[in-house]
């Protein structure tokens, strides 16, 4: 993929997804900021003129939902004060959408996802080939997260990890991020004058990570500069950039693409489709923890062996996801694991020719095979 430039011009990357967070698009009262979406919508427009194929993920149904129904603390005071919330504010949400869209002559879709829609791999494929054909068909797709039935337990809980997904299900080129800061600064900005723009990220390491701050700035949002970080480690790792910009200026696209300040994640490699999937999942089983000699085993594209195995943590069946980390808590894959929780603990650190004897069969001689696992 060509190198990321500012502003993701559409003669380079062909297909984009943008995220808009609640107190961009929702004002303190609990109303739509219509006059700047109009101006983010005419920037979609032209970029759609130029031959890009744009994909949004939005927010703001519970901002909006809560109003309408008057509930305290914008509607997150509970769970169900959530849900009530998101099923009542999705409709004037996409009723918004659709019509700003339709001024400019482009037909809007709503897709409504949860986390298991995406961490499921045959859902995650029917939201792939939605995106794909809606994408053919000119459309552009609207999605959120589906609040309404989604649980505290099984949830995003942030769209800017959705944006990632969305992007990594649709094969987007890259993903833009708008967001209450023009980027990733060293230190808080907020609170730090002298904290410093990172233009240019190649790589999410320790340091970058330390750099993020949980919070939201507005305080209806449910995401901040951590989650932002988490949903480019998915996107990079999917073979896009993820850019964060200001959206709190008018035509913040245009604006971005004139010179406007930005961060920019670049694009790693992509994995195949299978273990992209399987790296950017948000849910797992369980661990295994391995010694040094097996953490370079899996870096040569060996398959884990039960031998570098010195932990198992976790209640998982055969066939679940887990995470493989080494002694020091570090994640350094993610597979499909061939052997339950009890028979992974019980040949943990045993070489594979002792498996028959421990369990009394040998059906695979390896914990985690190599077509089934995504270094991270």
């Amino acid at each position: 993929m060509t190198t990321a430039l500012p502003g993701f011009p559409p003669a380079l990357v062909r297909r984009l997804v943008i995220k808009i967070g609640s107190a961009l698009l929702v004002d303190p009262a609990g109303e739509v900021r219509e006059g700047w979406l109009r101006t983010l919508v005419a920037d979609v427009a032209a970029r759609r003129a130029a031959g890009q194929q744009i994909i949004i993920v939005s927010s703001g149904a519970i901002a909006l939902g809560a109003r309408r129904l008057k509930l305290p603390r914008g509607g997150r005071g509970s769970l169900e004060d959530a849900q009530a919330a998101a099923a009542t504010g999705q409709i004037a949400l996409s009723q918004c959408w659709a019509g700003l869209l339709g001024e400019q002559g482009i037909t809007a879709a709503q897709m409504l996802v949860t986390l298991d829609d995406l961490e499921n791999r045959r859902r995650y494929l029917n939201a792939s080939a939605t995106l794909e054909r809606l994408m053919q068909l000119g459309v552009v797709p609207v999605v959120n997260e589906n609040d309404s039935v989604a649980t505290a337990e099984i949830r995003f809980g942030d769209n800017d990890r959705l944006a990632a997904r969305i992007g990594q299900a649709a094969q987007a080129d890259a993903v833009v991020l708008l967001s209450d800061v023009d980027g990733l600064y060293t230190a808080n900005p907020h609170v730090d004058a002298s904290a410093m723009l990172i233009e240019t990220i190649d790589k999410i390491d320790a340091r970058i990570a330390a750099m993020a701050d949980g919070g939201s700035a507005s305080g209806m949002g449910s995401g901040g500069m951590t989650s932002k970080i988490q949903a480019a480690r998915i996107a990079t790792g999917a073979g896009a950039h993820l850019a964060i910009i200001s959206g709190k200026v008018d035509s913040p696209l245009s604006h971005w693409a004139d010179g406007g300040r930005g961060s920019i994640f670049l694009a790693a490699p992509a994995k195949r489709a299978r273990k992209g999937w399987l790296a950017g999942r948000l849910t797992v089983r369980g661990r295994i923890i391995v010694d040094a000699g097996a953490e370079g085993a899996l870096a040569r594209g060996n398959s884990l062996l039960p031998a570098g195995v010195r932990g198992v943590e976790g209640s998982f069946a055969r066939g679940d996801v887990v995470d493989i980390a080494t002694q020091d808590g570090r994640v350094i894959a993610r597979g499909l694991i061939e052997y339950d929780s009890d028979a992974a603990t019980k040949i943990a650190g045993r070489r594979s020719e002792d498996i028959a004897a421990l369990l009394g069969e040998m059906p695979r001689s390896v914990l985690v095979h190599r077509d089934h696992m995504a270094m991270i």
